[in-house]
């Protein structure tokens, strides 16, 4: 779609299966991973200013890595399986990808990325109002990924959240948020988007941030993309039922859908007992209307492989005419916007929750082409 004059340095953080990623590959981009980041939902325990403190002796982002990597390894068995399917999909040197926001290093990276994508779980902060800056966020993952973008300074960033960051804490934290943004030199653009007007069926709304360095010249400002409400394909074309394994394509950074009937395992049939569970519509005290077969996905969660009521999971009709199943691993990852080529090498729990946490890849296009229209990169059509 588009061609570039020299590759796109590209960082993300809280990168997840790599959505960004994902999206310039379909998009045609010529791009390189500078760095990503992502602990898996691994926690650890440990003094923070004591590991900077001793980060700080330590020269090099490679070298830094390994002590931090030392670190999680001391502390925790668990395995990093974002990591890993990460690795398997994208071309990046593993010595540059780390697993502790807090503990990575942006001044080794300062001037080396052009675009830095990234979000971060939304918290209100101590601090009531706007008075300290940056400052009033500590405590936060947003301030890491703020600070990141202080000592990177990339040329431009995008920022994703839940919708309500705008509301969240009566718009203090919104409020706080924007006005960081703006003192790190970034004018900013922000909107919520729908996945589902953008050739996505899924309902998954999501507030977007795009920062553009303030020294920066642009051929034209920065509009969000306009929404495209008429969908081309819906829930029931992503089924593998409908649509084998491998007939789940991008051409030309778009969808695309050739139908023809596919294998999938009877084990995503729900057994009588969960059927009759998911299709209750509640008790006296609660109710909720039962529905199932949906056009348009409801928002894909990280927890879909636990079995949810009706009311909150993307149940379908299938493999035969009594028959309710829950959504595949794949399916889950189809309406995020990923095609078949993306390899899902995890446990079906891994998978959905892999998939949950993803940002929609068809989003980011559409916000990437308008990027991209400003000059911001060294671009041509």
């Amino acid at each position: 779609m588009m061609k570039t004059n020299k590759k796109l340095k590209v960082a993300t953080v809280f990168s997840g299966i790599g959505a960004p990623e994902q999206a310039l590959k379909r998009m045609g981009i010529d791009y390189e991973i500078v760095f990503a980041c992502d602990n898996g939902e691994v926690e650890i325990d440990y003094d923070l200013e004591f590991e900077k403190k001793q980060l700080s002796t330590i020269d090099g982002p490679i070298l830094k890595k390994m002590y931090v990597d030392d670190l999680y390894r001391s502390k925790t068995r668990r395995t990093n399986f974002v990591k890993k399917s990460y690795l398997a999909n994208y071309d990046i040197d593993e010595n540059y990808y780390f697993q502790d926001i807090r503990l990575l290093d942006g001044s080794d990276f300062r001037g080396k990325v052009d675009l830095l994508v990234g979000g971060s779980p939304c918290q209100s902060f101590s601090t009531v109002g706007y008075q300290g800056g940056l400052e009033d966020t500590r405590g936060t993952l947003f301030y890491d990924y703020a600070k990141l973008i202080r000592d990177v300074k990339p040329k431009v960033f995008i920022y994703e959240n839940v919708r309500g960051l705008f509301t969240h804490d009566k718009g203090k934290t919104w409020a706080t948020i924007k006005n960081v943004f703006d003192d790190l030199g970034y004018n900013i653009s922000f909107e919520l988007l729908n996945a589902a007007d953008y050739g996505i069926p899924q309902t998954r709304r999501r507030v977007f941030v795009v920062g553009i360095r303030k020294d920066l010249a642009l051929r034209k400002e920065l509009h969000f993309p306009p929404e495209k409400k008429r969908l081309k394909f819906f829930m029931q074309d992503v089924l593998l039922s409908a649509t084998k394994f491998g007939n789940y394509r991008s051409i030309k950074g778009k969808m695309c859908i050739e139908k023809e009937p596919g294998f999938v395992d009877p084990k995503y049939i729900l057994t009588p007992k969960l059927k009759a569970y998911v299709m209750k519509s509640g008790t006296k005290n609660f109710y909720q209307k039962v529905e199932i077969d949906k056009p348009v996905a409801r928002t894909i969660l990280k927890t879909m492989g636990n079995r949810h009521r009706a009311g909150v999971d993307n149940y379908v009709t299938d493999l035969g005419p009594t028959n309710i199943r829950m959504l595949t691993e794949r399916e889950a990852h189809r309406l995020m916007g990923f095609p078949d080529d993306y390899k899902i090498i995890v446990s079906r729990a891994q998978g959905y929750k892999q998939a949950g946490n993803s940002i929609v890849v068809d989003v980011l296009i559409a916000i990437f082409e308008e990027v991209f229209k400003t000059g911001v990169f060294d671009t041509s059509f």
